[in-house]
C-alpha cells in the first residue's frame, strides 16, 4: 500500500538504478524500521536478562548476556540493509554478492557468539577449579582447539554456500591433518594426554603420588608436562603421554591409611607379661585417634617374640601418620619400661659343647 501511494507521485517514478525512486524510499523506509526494531528487541532482551540474573543463581543468563554484547551494532545495520534490498529490483550478480556479505557477516557473528560462550565457560572452570592456576594452560588449550574448529565449520559452511565444491577441500583438509599428526605425533600425544588428565582428574596438584621409581608431590600439570617435587627436594619432570601409559599411585585420594607395625619382645619374658601386652598396646594405640583393627601375638622371630599391630589411620596424609606412629611407639617404651618388659633387639647365643 506504501508503494503504491508512492507511485501516485509523479517524479517519484524516476528510475534510477532499474528501481523507481518510490521503491529507493521504500526501501530507506524499510531499513530505518528494522534498525528501530532491532535496537528496540536487543534493548529489550538484555534488560530483561539482567533482571533476570538478579533473581537466579545460575550463570546462563550472565553467559547469555555476555554473548550478545560481542555483537555489535554493524551486523544490525547490515541486517536492516540485507533486508531492505530485497524490496528492491538488483541485477543476480549484486544480489548474490549481497547475500554472500550477509552470508559472512551471520556467520562471523555466529563463530564470535559461540567464542563468548566457550571463554566465559572457560573462565568459569578455572575460577570454580581448586587448581585453577595450574590448569589454566589446559584449559585455554581445549579453548583453541575449540576454537579452531569453529572456524574451520564456518569456512567450510560459506564456501558451499557460496557454491565451491567443498568436498575436495575437506578431503585435502583430512590427508594435510593426518600429515600434520604424523609429523608432530609425540607432541600430540602429550597435549591431548593433558586433556585426559585434566577430564580424567588421576590426580590433581597437592596430592602424593608414586609413577615407577619417582615419588613425590604434584606441583603442576602443564600441557606437555607434568612436575613433581620428589621427596629428596628435586624437580622431576614426566611427559603426560608417559603418565597416561603406565600405572600411578595416588596417595592424596587415600581418605584411610592401614598401618602394620611389628614389636618384638625378649625370650626371656614371662607369660605372665606376654598375655598383658596385646592389652598394653591396645590402650596405647586407643589413645590416638585411629582406629585400631587388631594386637596379636603374632609369631617366634629369630631373635624376638613378635607382636603385629593393625590401626588405620582417618586420614592419608603423610606427616598426620607419623606423628601418630611416634606417639604410639613413645608409649609403648614408656609403659614397657614401666612393666619391665624387653624390648628385644637382635641376639645370637652360641652353645659350646665340651
Amino acid at each position: 500500500m506504501l508503494k503504491d501511494l508512492f507511485q501516485s507521485v509523479p517524479f517519484l517514478n524516476f528510475s534510477f538504478l532499474g528501481n523507481t525512486l518510490a521503491d529507493w524510499i521504500l526501501a530507506a523506509v524499510i531499513f530505518i524500521v528494522i534498525v528501530v526494531v532491532l535496537k528496540f528487541f536487543r534493548y529489550l532482551i538484555i534488560s530483561k536478562l539482567n533482571k533476570l540474573s538478579k533473581k537466579t543463581k545460575t550463570e546462563i543468563d550472565d553467559i547469555i548476556i555476555e554473548a550478545l554484547n560481542t555483537i555489535h551494532w554493524p551486523f544490525y545495520i547490515y541486517v536492516a540493509f540485507y533486508i531492505s534490498l530485497q524490496y528492491l529490483n538488483l541485477s543476480k550478480t549484486i544480489g548474490n554478492w549481497i547475500y554472500y556479505i550477509f552470508l559472512i557477516a551471520v556467520v562471523y557473528y555466529t563463530i564470535r557468539f559461540l567464542q563468548r560462550l566457550v571463554e566465559y565457560g572457560a573462565d568459569a572452570m578455572i575460577k570454580k577449579h581448586e587448581n585453577g592456576q595450574q590448569n589454566e594452560g589446559v584449559v585455554k588449550l581445549l579453548v583453541v582447539l575449540i576454537k579452531i574448529i569453529l572456524w574451520m565449520i564456518a569456512i567450510v559452511m560459506v564456501m558451499s554456500n557460496m557454491g565451491y565444491n567443498v568436498t575436495s577441500l575437506i578431503t585435502g583438509l583430512g590427508i594435510g591433518g593426518v600429515a600434520i599428526a604424523l609429523a608432530v605425533q609425540n607432541i600430540l600425544g602429550d597435549l591431548f594426554s593433558s586433556l585426559a588428565i585434566y577430564f580424567d582428574k588421576p590426580f590433581k596438584v597437592g596430592d602424593f603420588i608414586v609413577v615407577g621409581n619417582y615419588m613425590g608431590t604434584v606441583q603442576k600439570i602443564g600441557i606437555k608436562s607434568t612436575r613433581i617435587q620428589a621427596l629428596q627436594g628435586e624437580e622431576v619432570v614426566i611427559s603426560n603421554n608417559e603418565l597416561t601409559k603406565t600405572e600411578v599411585q595416588n596417595f592424596g585420594l587415600m581418605k584411610k591409611r592401614r598401618i602394620v607395625f611389628d614389636v618384638g619382645v625378649a625370650y626371656d619374658t614371662p607369660s605372665e607379661k606376654l598375655k598383658e601386652i596385646p592389652d598394653i598396646i591396645k590402650s596405647i594405640v586407643n589413645s590416638q585417634d585411629v582406629d585400631l583393627d587388631r594386637v596379636h601375638f603374632k609369631s617366634f622371630g629369630d631373635s624376638s617374640l613378635v607382636y603385629e599391630v593393625v590401626y588405620y589411620v582417618k586420614t592419608g596424609d603423610y606427616n598426620t601418620y607419623m606423628d601418630i606412629q611416634q606417639n604410639i611407639n613413645l608409649g609403648i617404651i614408656d609403659r614397657f619400661n614401666k612393666e619391665k618388659i624387653e624390648i628385644a633387639f637382635p641376639t645370637r647365643t652360641i652353645y659350646l659343647k665340651k
